[in-house]
């Protein structure tokens, strides 16, 4: 069970907008997550496909809906993962990482670009970054990197783990500084966002 988190008190922005920040855990060892079941005889990967189609529905409702995958083993339903979902109107940030020392070379785009690719949604055999999750990534003159992601659905039980994995991996990448990644929700997630490899993947193509 992943422990990524040291939750700390919510702290009051001030556009009135509540913002939850979590530090990723340093013993965290990588972002593992086990893909879920292995392609049909047909190419077609039909339970990360039919993940894919229960989250859009799930994304049509603000509440959180469980997913036919909960029920038992653990809290989430999710295997290595707790129960953590996160209100998608309230701004949700995971940290990590330190200043970069004076004068260091800055990790390029491609580095913390492959970093990303290394990080998997728990359900769904496609790393994040092929599956259309990063929104944004911003690596300033020091070596401090900004990462706006999403998820298949703002009603992820796992939804709290996602941005610490993101910015433990980031973290990995030499030349890099303090990570910060957000959890946006604008615009909706759809299956248009993915690359060409992740659809044929999943056998889409």
């Amino acid at each position: 069970m992943f422990g990524l988190f040291k939750k700390k008190d919510k702290v009051e922005a001030p556009a009135e907008t509540a913002v939850e920040t979590h530090v990723a855990d340093e013993a965290l060892a990588g972002p593992v997550a086990e893909p879920i079941a292995e392609p049909a005889d047909d190419g077609v990967n039909h339970a990360a496909l039919a993940k894919i189609e229960e989250d859009l529905k799930r994304a049509e409702t603000p509440e959180f809906v469980p997913p036919s995958s909960m029920g038992g083993g653990t809290p989430s339903g999710i295997p290595g993962f707790d129960y953590s979902p996160v209100d998608p109107d309230e701004e949700f940030k995971a940290t990590a990482g330190k200043p970069l020392a004076e004068g260091a070379a800055v990790a390029s785009e491609d580095d913390v670009v492959e970093a990303l690719r290394e990080v998997y949604d728990p359900e769904i055999p496609v790393n994040i970054y092929d599956l259309g999750l990063i929104y944004g990534l911003s690596i300033l003159e020091k070596g401090d990197i900004h990462i706006d992601m999403s998820l298949t659905a703002p009603g992820c039980p796992v939804a709290g783990e996602m941005p610490g994995m993101v910015a433990r991996a980031v973290e990995g990448v030499e030349g890099t500084g303090e990570i910060e990644v957000t959890l946006v929700w604008e615009p909706q997630w759809t299956p248009e966002r993915m690359s060409e490899d992740a659809k044929l993947a999943l056998g889409m193509g």
